[in-house]
């Protein structure tokens, strides 16, 4: 991969990050809250709708950058020959890539990701307030609860997403019969997004309980096994698929934005 395809990745990435965290902040919050154990009107319901702002907006671009560099790198490495440059296997390629950019891009995630989603279960407490207290009780381990539960959540959503997205990129333009627009990748990303959002909410739920628990607690272990079944027995199967009409709003708006934008700061920096 030439070094001008990897500045070009890692800008157009990190921009369509900042572009879809800080415009569509308010549905995460409400997710995160019709998730939390406490419930959405104790953890703040829709006031405070911005608590924890800060912290995505800090992490954003490096993570989404961080990301989409090593789907990039992984995806031209992997196709560069062998078995997996051939074209009937490359959902296959698409699959790894975005599975091992999700393992790295969790590393700039989670911390910002625990922070965010705390302050937004307690809209009294700022940012940095927060951020404090959770160093001062559980030090930086602390800011890494629920990487493994991210993760897992993170690489399903991406094996269905992003091959999804490829797909559909690829049956639109060879109908049309030339490379697709911007908006029309934008459209593939919403769709991509929205079932792979859908698919994957169950774990979402397990990820949010996780990040939210006290300290020391069962749930704070990060058995996710044993969460879900928590919430199957106390809040039967709507439980486990809570907030997944915003989650899917967010990630299908959302990847119209991020895969859109991707696509088209790519594009103009090559």
């Amino acid at each position: 991969m030439e070094r001008r395809e990897l500045v070009a990745s890692l800008v157009a990435g990190g921009c369509a990050g900042m572009c879809v965290d800080l415009t569509l902040f308010p549905l995460d919050t409400i997710k995160t809250r019709l998730q939390s154990q406490q419930g959405f009107y104790k953890a703040g319901g829709f006031r405070g709708i911005y608590a924890g702002v800060p912290s995505a907006a800090v992490g954003s671009f490096p993570n989404a950058a961080a990301f989409f560099v090593t789907y990039e790198c992984t995806k031209s490495l992997l196709g560069a020959g062998g078995v997996l440059a051939a074209p009937q296997v490359a959902p296959v390629t698409h699959m790894l890539a975005a599975s091992l950019g999700e393992v790295v891009a969790c590393l700039i995630r989670v911390p910002t990701e625990v922070v965010k989603q705390r302050t937004q279960a307690s809209p009294s407490c700022s940012t940095y307030t927060m951020l404090l207290a959770t160093l001062r009780e559980e030090g930086v381990r602390g800011l890494y609860r629920g990487y493994c539960s991210t993760v897992i959540r993170e690489i399903p959503f991406s094996l269905v997403q992003f091959p999804l997205w490829e797909y559909l990129k690829t049956l639109w333009s060879w109908r049309q019969g030339h490379t697709l627009y911007s908006w029309q990748s934008a459209v593939c990303g919403a769709f991509a997004g929205a079932v792979a959002a859908f698919v994957t909410t169950p774990l979402d739920v397990a990820k949010t309980r996780i990040m939210l628990a006290k300290a020391g607690s069962a749930t704070a272990r990060g058995n996710i096994p044993l969460v879900l079944y928590d919430v199957w027995r106390t809040r039967g199967l709507p439980g486990l698929f809570a907030g997944s009409i915003p989650r899917m709003a967010f990630i299908s708006v959302g990847g119209f934005i991020f895969l859109g934008a991707y696509e088209k700061v790519r594009r103009t920096l090559l």
